[in-house]
């Protein structure tokens, strides 16, 4: 099959909400300051901060937030010509702070206009124009269409040769509407014959897992024995890189001291990550890059910070 010149780096598919988080706890707060958020669109901004090329799949309602979240994404240099308005609304959610960064969340996504999302939304073209596909958990858990449209993206990213990036972001409260953990270990495995590189979280995908491994060096290994290449985030502990076979490397993280709000952290990493991936970095000075990124998220209030002051200009999109 012929493919079309690379014109993007990294594309994800998912949801972006509202975002309206608070300085403490959501129930004193006289006061929310609103944003957006959304895994994978978090890691496509971190990633497009850096300089690389990115689009994102998804269905945007035409409530009062549509226009300006699709704006928004624009300023950061991602394109969103398949990321259409539609009828319906967008979801939102609540951050509630707490002490030492860490957060509660409060959903308000049921019939969102991405919940959607099927797999006629995907492109196939538009999948082999870019080097990456990020697909997440979450998008497979938010309804059955958008988990067809996850399957989809991945099986058509597999026949062009467009790497498939895959962070299974387990969220049980999701799954819990939709088969509980039998449902997301199903989800995890029908994606995997297309995945080439495997992104999940310790402790919270370790539960995917057959049998929960006790530390995250034991969990990138099990998870590199899915046929998988692994690289495991362990929060302030760094992360793991394992490929089938092998042992787990460790990549520690810096310390942060001044830990304001861990919200995309993680997505931010997965972003840097596969940024410094496509500029031909090796995994574990990628990992580094990835520190980075999530250390200045987790510095800051919300998902999305403002860029860091050596954040490339933005690259054209296709």
């Amino acid at each position: 099959m012929t493919h079309p010149q690379r014109s993007l780096d990294l594309i994800a598919l998912g949801e972006c909400m509202v975002e309206l988080h608070a300085d403490g706890p959501l129930g004193d707060a006289a006061q929310l300051t609103r944003a957006c958020g959304g895994d994978t669109l978090n890691a496509l901004v971190s990633a497009a901060r850096l300089g690389s090329r990115c689009g994102f799949i998804s269905r945007v309602g035409s409530d009062p937030f549509g226009h300006g979240l699709r704006r928004a994404w624009q300023a950061e240099g991602i394109d969103v010509t398949h990321a259409p308005l539609v009828d319906g609304e967008n979801g939102v959610y609540f951050i509630s702070l707490h002490a030492g960064g860490e957060r509660e969340f409060t959903y308000r996504r049921a019939g969102s206009a991405a919940t959607h999302l099927s797999p006629a939304d995907v492109d196939a073209a538009y999948v082999a124009a870019s080097r990456t596909l990020l697909l997440s958990g979450i998008t497979q858990a938010i309804s059955g269409s958008a988990q067809a449209a996850t399957r989809h993206a991945a099986q058509l990213a597999r026949q062009c040769g467009t790497r498939v990036a895959f962070d299974p972001n387990h969220r049980p409260r999701l799954w819990a509407v939709r088969g509980g953990l039998d449902a997301a270990r199903a989800a995890l495995h029908e994606l995997l014959p297309c995945v080439d590189l495997l992104l999940p979280s310790f402790p919270v995908d370790a539960a995917l897992l057959d049998h929960t491994p006790s530390d995250a060096p034991g969990a990138a290994r099990a998870f590199a024995a899915l046929d998988v290449t692994v690289a495991l985030k362990d929060g302030p502990h760094g992360a793991w890189l394992c490929e089938p076979g092998g042992e787990p490397l460790h990549v520690p993280a810096p310390p942060v001291p001044d830990v304001l709000d861990t919200t995309g952290a993680g997505d931010a990493w997965n972003g840097a990550f596969l940024h410094a991936l496509t500029r031909a970095q090796p995994p574990e000075q990628a990992a580094r890059t990835a520190h980075a990124s999530a250390a200045h998220v987790i510095r800051h209030r919300g998902a999305l910070p403002p860029p860091p002051a050596h954040s490339s200009p933005h690259p054209e999109t296709a």
